[in-house]
């Protein structure tokens, strides 16, 4: 079976409208949601009853599907407000649900049988057999855990029906704990992470107190690398997507429900060149490869896919992505750019835009529209709502106004590098 014949998926987040919208405009095929209640990102905005219609009739408009996140494990208090909830979001529309736990799978089935169903990777699946029982549940999908190897995808796809799909996250945050079943949150600091509370202690730095010796705190080393034992580099793809594909991959996942509008609608954008160049047999140019280092992000690596992580080189060069799994110099984020504004419109060679961080006439400035690379700016003039000529943008949400002969579509970002 040649999965380069197939019209591969590029699936982004959206953790709210925002997020919605910058996922259509640069260029997902599907984008995945969470309504108020049983996802696993409590932290974003996510949707309600309404938000949730409306942001499903968009996405339908420009040909995009929806799938609602419904993977966390409820409780005993829970699952009886579980029908009219998904009641509801197929009312909306949604194409399909995400789900982990057993029991809810059924109910989806009970009460939305039209309905999709994929199996979350909180499922932690790794092998033919789960998906083959997966799919007699009525699974058509199956999120892969993020802890299988190109090779056993390959053995997964050569054994389960041919219409089952096979999604792997490609690009975002990863958890120490297996398929992010994690307690360490919840013990810590009663955040559930398994009901989209986490509080990220992985990422936090040890000290060891010896009981007879309080106040004295001493590091805790795992070897002579570091500390940060438990900090996770973030997953990186981008340049392997043709390796994904050949080995069965349906669904090409961007992680990141919890993130903002510039952060989806980059990843989005450098992924959607990459896949594309991917299915024309080409590799993608080095701007687009250079995108991902743009975002606030942690060091990249390719996850389990070649193997165990810290079978490869496990470099502690930030900007080299590796095959080492763990960073442990610190759990800090790389952040070399900066979301400045928004093209509202272009219009007889003025550019409008709402600025949302500080920047200046000075500043190295670039234009990030969609399915295209960026454009470097140097704007002459500026002003602001009043049409007095400012030099620097102080205040976020203020309306700006600059001539200019560039013209792109509404909805580009402008950045700044720091």
């Amino acid at each position: 079976m040649d999965n380069k014949n197939l019209r591969a998926e590029l699936l982004a987040p959206a953790g709210d409208e925002e997020c919605l919208l910058s996922a259509l405009d640069f260029g997902a095929d599907a984008v995945y949601l969470a309504g108020k209640t049983f996802g696993m990102r409590a932290g974003a905005k996510n949707f309600g009853t309404e938000e949730l219609f409306g942001a499903v009739r968009t996405a339908h408009e420009r040909d995009v599907k929806v799938y609602i996140t419904c993977n966390t494990v409820p409780t005993n208090n829970e699952v009886d407000l579980f029908p009219e909830f998904i009641r509801a979001a197929d009312e909306c529309g949604v194409d399909a649900v995400i789900a982990a736990d057993i029991g809810v799978i059924s109910m989806i089935k009970e009460h939305a049988p039209r309905l999709a169903i994929h199996a979350s990777t909180q499922t932690g699946a790794v092998n033919y057999r789960t998906a083959l029982e997966l799919y007699k549940m009525g699974v058509c999908r199956v999120v892969l855990a993020r802890e299988v190897d190109l090779e056993n995808i390959r053995t997964i796809r050569k054994n389960i029906p041919e219409d089952m799909e096979i999604e792997t996250f490609v690009h975002g945050a990863m958890c120490v704990s297996f398929s992010g079943r994690c307690l360490i949150s919840e013990y810590l600091t009663g955040r559930n992470a398994n009901r989209g509370e986490c509080a990220q202690p992985c990422r936090w730095g040890y000290y060891l107190m010896e009981e007879k010796r309080p106040n004295e705190f001493y590091k805790i080393f795992e070897d002579e690398k570091g500390t940060f034992i438990l900090n996770a580099r973030d997953m990186c793809m981008i340049e392997h997507l043709d390796d994904l594909l050949d080995a069965g991959v349906t669904s090409l996942k961007i992680e990141g429900r919890a993130k903002s509008a510039y952060y989806t609608a980059l990843t989005t954008n450098a992924y959607r060149a990459a896949l594309d160049c991917c299915l024309r047999g080409e590799k993608p140019p080095a701007w687009v490869l250079g995108e991902v280092n743009k975002i606030s992000h942690r060091p990249y690596c390719t996850g389990f896919f070649y193997g165990h992580p810290n079978e490869g080189s496990g470099s502690q060069d930030p900007n080299k992505v590796t095959n080492g799994g763990q960073y442990f110099t610190a759990s800090g984020y790389i952040r070399d750019y900066d979301f400045v504004a928004t093209v509202d419109k272009c219009e007889n060679g003025i550019m409008y835009l709402t600025q949302r961080n500080y920047f200046t006439l000075s500043d190295e400035l670039e234009i990030l529209a969609p399915n295209r690379e960026p454009i470097r700016f140097t704007p002459e003039k500026m002003f602001n709502a009043d049409m007095e000529e400012i030099d620097v943008a102080r205040h976020a949400m203020s309306k700006l106004t600059i001539p200019t002969d560039i013209e792109v579509p509404s909805h580009s970002l402008l950045r700044k590098r720091l």
